[in-house]
C-alpha cells in the first residue's frame, strides 16, 4: 500500500521489483499549515519545513517574521525556510544582514534553518558568494538558491558559486553546511547535472538528503516518467502521475 512514505507510485515501484524506502527530504508548507502538515504527516517519519518571514519577499518588519518563525516551529515544524533581505546584499550592508539572519537563527531554536538568497535578485556572482557565507557565519543549516518566484532561479553558476563557498566554510570551519538547489528543476536530466555538481565541488558527503536536496515540486513527475519509462520501456503522459 503506498502512503505517505513514498512519493513515487506503488505500481512503477513493483515492475521495477524496488522494495526499499523512498521517501522525500521534508514537506515544505507555509506557516499557516504547519498542523495539518504535522497532523497529516504523523507517524511517517517525514519532518515538515515551513516557509517563513514574508515569503516569497521578505517585505514585512523584523519582528513579524521572528513571530512567524516561532509560531511555524511551536506548531511543529522542525525545518525553517526564511528569505533573507535583499537590500542589504545588493547595498553591501553585510553585517546587517548578519545580524537578520542571527536573531532568526535563534528564533528557530531546534529546528534546522535553511536560508534562502533569492540568487535572481542578487545581481551578480560576488554577491551571492557573500551572502551564502554570511547565512553560514549566522547559523545556517543550509543556504538555498531561490524562491522559485523570482525571473531567475536555481541555475548551474550559481550552484556552482555556493557549493564553492559552503567549501570553503567547511574547510575554515569543520562545519558542513547543506545546499538545495530550488526553482526551475523540471526534469531528471536537470537533476543528474545538479549532481554531478555536487559530487564534483562537495564529494560523496554531501550526496545525501542531510545536506543536499531539491526543490521537487515540479521535478517529481519527470522522475515517475523516467522511472515508468525504465520499467515498461514506454513514456507516460503526465496526467499519468500523480502530481502531472
Amino acid at each position: 500500500m503506498i502512503g505517505y512514505e513514498s512519493p513515487v507510485r506503488q505500481d512503477i515501484l513493483t515492475k521495477l521489483g524496488f522494495n526499499g524506502k523512498i521517501t522525500v527530504g521534508a514537506v515544505c508548507v507555509y506557516p499557516s499549515r504547519v498542523k495539518d502538515a504535522v497532523a497529516a504527516l504523523k507517524g511517517s517519519g517525514i519532518p515538515v519545513a515551513s516557509v517563513a518571514t514574508g515569503f516569497p519577499s521578505g517585505q514585512i518588519p523584523l519582528e513579524l517574521r521572528l513571530a512567524e518563525i516561532k509560531q511555524a516551529v511551536a506548531d511543529g515544524a522542525r525545518e525553517i525556510d526564511i528569505v533573507i533581505n535583499r537590500h542589504y546584499a545588493l547595498t553591501g550592508q553585510w553585517k546587517l544582514l548578519y545580524d537578520e539572519v542571527k536573531q532568526m537563527r535563534a528564533a528557530c531554536g531546534e529546528a534546522h534553518l535553511k536560508t534562502i538568497l533569492a540568487t535572481g535578485e542578487l545581481a551578480t556572482l560576488t554577491n551571492i558568494r557573500k551572502a551564502s557565507l554570511v547565512c553560514m557565519m549566522a547559523g545556517a543549516d543550509f543556504i538555498k538558491t531561490s524562491t522559485g518566484k523570482e525571473r531567475v532561479n536555481a541555475v548551474i553558476p550559481v550552484g556552482i558559486t555556493m557549493a564553492r563557498a559552503i567549501r570553503d566554510y567547511y574547510m575554515r570551519t569543520g562545519y558542513k553546511v547543506g545546499f538545495k538547489p530550488a526553482g526551475g528543476i523540471r526534469t531528471a536530466k536537470e537533476a543528474t547535472n545538479w549532481l554531478a555538481m555536487m559530487k564534483e565541488e562537495l564529494g560523496d558527503e554531501w550526496l545525501n538528503n542531510q545536506l543536499f536536496r531539491f526543490g521537487a515540486s515540479s521535478l517529481v513527475t519527470d522522475l515517475e516518467r523516467q522511472l515508468w519509462h525504465n520499467a515498461t520501456g514506454e513514456y507516460a503522459a503526465d496526467h499519468y502521475m500523480p502530481l502531472g
